[in-house]
């Protein structure tokens, strides 16, 4: 009789899906024929391990059986039953009947856990770890479309509808509120008992020395072939109070014998400690220590340090701080009585100056654009008979008494400003022309650049230098600082850093002619072609506009988009223009003044002045519009100081302070953000005044 042969599942690929029986036989039921695994071997002449074996080889054929199939249990066992007597002729039965008797032993073996023995704990066990398919178990898909697209059009829609539906929402009938209330389980309050935390304070004091050996000395003391036995001479500290090379070289010049003596005394004290003991690990040369770096910052701190203590209350009244008084100062001033009158004055704080800066005159001064700490002062001498050097001087509210920098130039300096976007970069203008850019933060290396390599540069003096952000593209949002300066050549440039300090010609300043004047043929000829420019001021909400005052009193309008031309011209002063500014606070109204004793007040639409200043029959040198009342303006005269307010009157100035016979005042520049100002002489001192008693716009004409 023929076996019945099982129907089987192929998918599309051909491969056999067919389902497998899960389900253990019931006794008594019909097994199917064994293979030939268990027909060649007997219980007699097979061994275990040859079992085991063929059992294996069985297994790795059949690979597709997807449960795994043991050996051991009681089929083996059973190798003695009726089954086992097959003869061999079954091996021609067919494959698939093989298939189903593989399957029939998997499904009745059962695992034999064998002993564990203490050997095998120390065999190696391999464990290999496999991935396992990736499961997903959400994918959602993202779709984007283009918005021109007939696709993006119709999501454009089903969004906006998506958005009504949502404020709509509450709208709707069938939209109801419910409240729900939470229950707050009750709270229970316990109270424990801990024992008494007590504290102690100890006190310790750690010197110098302490510290020395703990960091230094344990790590001299583990180097191979040091003495630890023998104790190491140390020289005594050596202290001074200046900060600067310069400082301490005139310290040293000042105090050389008390110096000598103390050097002298440190080298004898050597000489005998040399003598005295054979092998001795002396501390650093003195002279190493007093010119090292470290040691120059540290006593740069300290004078620091000791200056702002000692000038505390010149600082406070300078920002309008309280002043700290010592305890036996204030019982003097207790039975000091305040005066009656209430005038406006200037009380001197104190004065910027020093040993280099005697013999100089104090030609401009400004602040540091992001530090107000810092004032960078020029310095120079206009005498065609004697002409000196000029000089640089930056000062620092932290130090009155010395500059933090100095920048030694070949001629006078005219002109000076700090950029804004860099503000450690100082623009300085020079009597000869040049022009140069100093570093705020290397004393050694300041210079960065000059236009003396520069083709197109300046050949006469640079009367004044800015730095001003300017408009690069149409949407006003790319601004670029650049530097601007005026000659008295009658050429304004604007600089740049290209491999150098390089330059373009902006405006060339053409004479006006006069011709209210009857002039004669020869008279006609101009000597020379071209007006010299004193002075300029760039507009603060329109950089490209700016104005020009020229040495034949005329007041020029120029733009940096028209190099051919003037603006506008405003004529009413009979001298030289030597300043014109633009007010902070009215974007239309500007200052000048001029040799021929005015002052104009000017409005960018009127060509005639609305305002004509005039106290005494002196040229005006210097004017300036306060940064913080829109109202007052100051003046330096020839002899004087002048303080304009005109909220209380436009006939007479509000202050007037008169300078020492022989000293002249030659610039002036309002303090930031305190009521104070900083006058500049013809001795090189920048004295600081505070405004006592000064009340902007109020009173009556």
């Amino acid at each position: 009789m023929s076996p019945i042969r099982a129907s089987s599942v192929f998918d599309e690929t051909g491969k056999d899906i067919t389902p497998r029986p899960l389900n253990q036989l019931e006794p008594g039921a019909m097994q199917t024929k064994q293979s030939k695994l268990f027909a060649r071997h007997d219980a007699s002449d097979g061994t275990f391990s040859d079992f085991l074996s063929t059992a294996y080889q069985t297994r790795s054929v059949s690979s597709a059986e997807p449960f795994t199939m043991s050996v051991l249990g009681s089929s083996f066992v059973s190798r003695a039953s009726h089954s086992m007597t097959e003869s061999v002729s079954d091996e021609n039965e067919e494959p698939f009947a093989k298939l189903e008797t593989l399957t029939s032993l998997s499904e009745l073996d059962i695992e034999r856990e064998e002993p564990i023995e203490e050997h095998m704990l120390d065999k190696p066990v391999d464990i290999y770890l496999t991935e396992t398919e990736s499961m997903c178990f959400l994918d959602i898909r993202g779709v984007c479309v283009s918005a021109d697209s007939k696709e993006g059009q119709a999501l454009k829609e089903e969004n906006k509808l998506y958005t009504e539906f949502c404020k709509n929402k509450k709208g709707d009938d069938r939209y109801v509120e419910r409240a729900m209330q939470m229950i707050n389980p009750p709270s229970k309050c316990k109270q424990t008992q801990s024992d008494l935390i007590t504290t102690e304070e100890k006190d310790c004091m750690a010197t110098r020395w302490d510290i020395y050996d703990l960091t230094v000395g344990s790590s001299v003391a583990e180097e191979p072939g040091s003495n630890t036995d023998e104790e190491k001479p140390r020289i005594p500290d050596v202290s001074l109070t200046h900060l600067s090379k310069s400082s301490l070289q005139r310290t040293m010049s000042r105090d050389s014998a008390t110096s000598t003596a103390y050097l002298a005394s440190i080298s004898s004290s050597q000489r005998e400690m040399e003598t005295s003991t054979g092998h001795m690990v002396f501390e650093p040369d003195p002279e190493k220590i007093l010119h090292s770096e470290r040691f120059q910052q540290s006593l740069k701190v300290m004078e620091r340090m000791v200056l702002m203590n000692t000038n505390q209350h010149k600082l406070a009244a300078y920002r309008g701080l309280p002043i700290l008084h010592e305890p036996e100062h204030m019982e003097e001033e207790a039975g000091v009585t305040e005066q009656d009158t209430l005038s406006p004055a200037l009380e001197l704080l104190w004065a910027f100056s020093c040993e280099l800066t005697k013999g100089y005159r104090v030609s401009s001064m400004a602040w540091n654009k992001k530090c107000p700490n810092i004032l960078a002062v020029g310095y120079g001498q206009f005498d065609h008979k004697s002409q000196k050097t000029g000089l640089v001087c930056v000062w620092s509210l932290k130090n009155l008494t010395w500059p933090e920098r100095i920048f030694n130039c070949k001629t006078s300096v005219t002109s000076l400003d700090f950029s804004a976007s860099n503000p450690s970069q100082l623009a300085v203008g020079m009597y000869d022309g040049t022009i140069a850019i100093y570093s705020m933060n290397s004393a050694e290396e300041a210079l960065l650049c000059d236009s003396r390599d520069c083709a197109n540069k300046h050949m006469a003096p640079v009367w004044q230098v800015r730095w001003v952000e300017r408009i690069q593209s149409l949407s006003r949002e790319d601004k670029r600082e650049r530097l601007f300066s005026v000659s008295a050549e009658g050429r304004i440039l604007e600089w740049f850093l290209h491999q150098g300090l390089d330059c373009t010609e902006i405006m060339r300043l053409k004479r006006i002619r006069n011709e209210e004047k009857k002039q004669s043929r020869k008279e006609k000829q101009l000597i020379f072609h071209w007006a010299v420019g004193l002075c300029f001021d760039f507009h603060h909400h329109d950089p490209n506009i700016y104005l020009v005052g020229t040495e034949d009193g005329y007041i020029h309008e120029c733009s940096c988009s028209y190099t051919e031309q003037f603006l506008e011209t405003y004529s009413k002063h009979l001298g030289p223009v030597y300043k014109v500014t633009w007010s902070p606070f009215c974007p239309d109204v500007f200052l000048s003044c001029s040799s021929d004793w005015t002052i104009q007040l000017w409005s960018k639409d009127h060509f005639a002045p609305l305002l004509t200043f005039t106290s005494i029959r002196k040229a005006v040198y210097d004017i300036i519009w306060s940064p913080r009342w829109a109202t007052v303006f100051g003046v330096v005269n020839k002899d004087r100081v002048e303080i304009w307010d005109l909220g209380v009157s436009s006939l007479s100035p509000t202050l007037v302070t008169e300078t020492i016979p022989g000293i002249e005042p030659t610039s002036l520049l309002f303090a930031m953000n305190t009521d104070c100002i900083l006058i500049g002489d013809s001795e090189g001192r920048v004295s600081v005044y505070k405004l006592k008693n000064f009340s902007a716009g109020e009173g009556t004409e």
